[in-house]
């Protein structure tokens, strides 16, 4: 189990890898996604804060714009479609290969799948947490 608990950091760090973001204004760091929307605040306008946009290779991709506490307006990108990276796949990769190591160990693949994603987005997961103890 202590292989998985390794492994679950490295998907951890792929997903991650866009960060640091950085305020061009007051310098604040945002490490990673869930700080980034946890210490940021809407746009004072009322619109919603996204925004879809095509890159020039024609991928689309979701424009987020967020206040940093200073004031300043932020703005990171999210591809809302599978990214066909090398990255992309390696992340895809593990993260198959983790889902298949958590069902060997007798863990529902639904639940697997959910509890890995949950992970990935900065939550505490007792069931992994159980598992890797065992």
């Amino acid at each position: 189990m202590k292989k998985i608990a390794a492994e679950l950091q490295g998907l951890i760090a792929l997903f991650d890898a866009s960060f640091p973001k950085k305020c061009s204004v007051c310098g604040r760091e945002y490490h990673n996604a869930q700080q980034f929307f946890q210490e940021t605040k809407e746009l004072p306008t009322g619109k919603s804060c996204l925004k879809e946009a095509i890159e020039d290779d024609g991928t689309a991709v979701v424009e987020v714009f967020r206040n940093c506490a200073c004031g300043s307006t932020l703005m990171d990108e999210f591809s809302n479609r599978r990214d066909t990276t090398e990255h992309g796949r390696l992340r895809r990769k593990k993260f198959s290969e983790l889902l298949n190591r958590l069902t060997e160990q007798g863990l529902d693949k639904r639940v697997a799948r959910r509890e890995l994603i949950n992970l990935l987005h900065g939550e505490k997961s007792k069931i992994l947490h159980d598992l890797m103890q065992k």
